[in-house]
């Protein structure tokens, strides 16, 4: 037996009656009522519930023996709303611990892994922190708020030798391998340009509003941790925090990460030439938002271009989707989203293609939590569908179209190095400075 499966039978039922069984009584998971044999039982805690940390915890306990011990948020209100949605499902959750600080929560012993849906400036301090503590760990993308934290992130992976799962769930999706086995079929002939675009007309531009008092059972300072202190805003808190450089990047990296990843596994590449962008504020200009609403990037790769396309407030995009990979070949361009994958025929070429709409047929997110368990008791890293390198790829390119368009500069990547050729662009941007006394390890 794997020391890894002794572990998790040796601490699977320390908190005995007070573990979140997958045996939940609520129909959504009553097809997982199986029973699962104590050397399958895996102890998981979540830090920050808001958000995809609570449809990630959910995802996760569908699946036969994951246990839920500790949650933490430092929005009691969040948390007390989660303990309520948990009542339920017809749960006992009397004996489940709760935390404000996840600090506290990575001293708990009897955890296993860790998800970490925390806002993005704390997702490379809680990953490192939770490694360092001995957990497995499956973090929501993007993986860090900036290169230098991504770095890190896969150092420490490395260091502490722990499972660590980045939250692109559509790696696990069939139908976004089905696509990109076609493209790596060779039958779209020579691929010269890869289109991603992302046009939400869900998202409007934020309205200015005052600064007010930190919301009652807010531990702001806690939530503030490594980015600058500033005044308490409600739009720089909740879901809105995306849009303001302190916290995260915009649409570039909220939904970037996502479709930028298969362009990068469908060329089979990790690191740009160079990186131009243009765009701005230009659907409200004074609105509170800092990042841009509409925003291009150009990644210039050896052979063939991959560009980036965004707008907030408008839906149609590219080939009558809102967001899309198209990988643009000489015998035809293959469409790609969220809801199936096509192949459009360029009628004047001998070599022409075509297939009919493949529409997607199941949950990615549930099967990436799969996934993820199976790694965690198998310890054959090399299953896993999104290690934390490939989340560090994705997200840095995402980073690198952000940092051309603040610099307004034309930038050229050093694979080698892993920097920038311009020092002062890497010194300004390349790593966030860290405030409040936090410092990232190892810089």
């Amino acid at each position: 037996m794997s020391s890894r499966r002794k572990f998790l039978r040796n601490t699977a039922f320390v908190a005995g009656g007070s573990l979140l069984s997958s045996s939940v009584h609520n129909q959504a998971f009553a097809y997982f009522k199986n029973r699962v044999a104590p050397s399958d039982q895996l102890n998981i805690a979540a830090i920050g519930i808001n958000g995809m940390g609570w449809s990630d915890l959910t995802a996760a306990m569908k699946v036969p023996g994951v246990n839920l011990v500790g949650l933490c948020d430092v929005d009691k209100n969040v948390l007390s709303k989660r303990m309520g949605e948990l009542g339920k499902w017809n749960v006992d959750s009397s004996k489940l611990k709760t935390y404000g600080d996840y600090r506290k929560l990575l001293d708990q012993k009897d955890i296993n892994a860790v998800i970490i849906g925390s806002p993005d400036h704390w997702h490379a301090l809680q990953m490192i922190h939770a490694c360092e503590a001995g957990k497995d760990v499956y973090v929501e993308k993007p993986v860090g708020n900036s290169i230098g934290e991504c770095r890190a992130m896969a150092q420490a992976q490395q260091r502490y030798n722990k499972v660590v799962q980045a939250g692109q769930w559509q790696r696990s999706q069939q139908h976004f391998t089905d696509a990109i086995n076609y493209v790596h079929s060779g039958k779209l002939g020579n691929i010269r340009t890869v289109k991603v675009w992302c046009y939400l007309n869900w998202k409007q531009p934020l309205d200015v509003k005052p600064n007010g008092p930190v919301p009652a059972g807010v531990d702001y300072t806690q939530w503030l941790g490594p980015a600058p202190s500033r005044d308490f805003n409600p739009n720089r808190f909740h879901f809105t925090f995306r849009w303001f450089w302190d916290y995260a990047g915009g649409l570039m990296t909220d939904w970037g990460v996502h479709l930028l990843d298969y362009a990068l596994m469908g060329m089979k590449v990790a690191n740009p030439n160079s990186i131009v962008t243009v765009g701005g504020k230009f659907a409200k200009p004074d609105s509170a938002d800092e990042t841009p609403d509409t925003l291009m990037a150009l990644y210039e790769f050896d052979g063939f271009n991959i560009i980036w396309d965004h707008a907030v407030g408008i839906g149609n995009g590219n080939y009558g989707k809102d967001h899309g990979i198209a990988f643009i070949g000489n015998n035809g361009t293959l469409v790609l989203n969220r809801n199936g994958w096509e192949v459009l025929e360029e009628a004047k070429n001998a070599g022409k293609v075509m297939v009919p709409f493949q529409k997607s047929i199941d949950n990615g997110l549930d099967k990436h939590w799969v996934n993820f368990v199976d790694v965690v008791k198998s310890g054959n890293l090399k299953d896993l569908k999104c290690p934390i390198q490939a989340g560090a790829d994705i997200a840095s390119l995402a980073q690198m179209g952000n940092i051309a368009y603040r610099t307004k500069q034309k930038l050229f990547w050093d694979a080698g190095k892993q920097a920038f050729t311009d020092d002062a662009i890497n010194k300004k941007y390349l790593t966030k400075e860290y405030h409040n006394g936090y410092r990232l390890p190892g810089q």
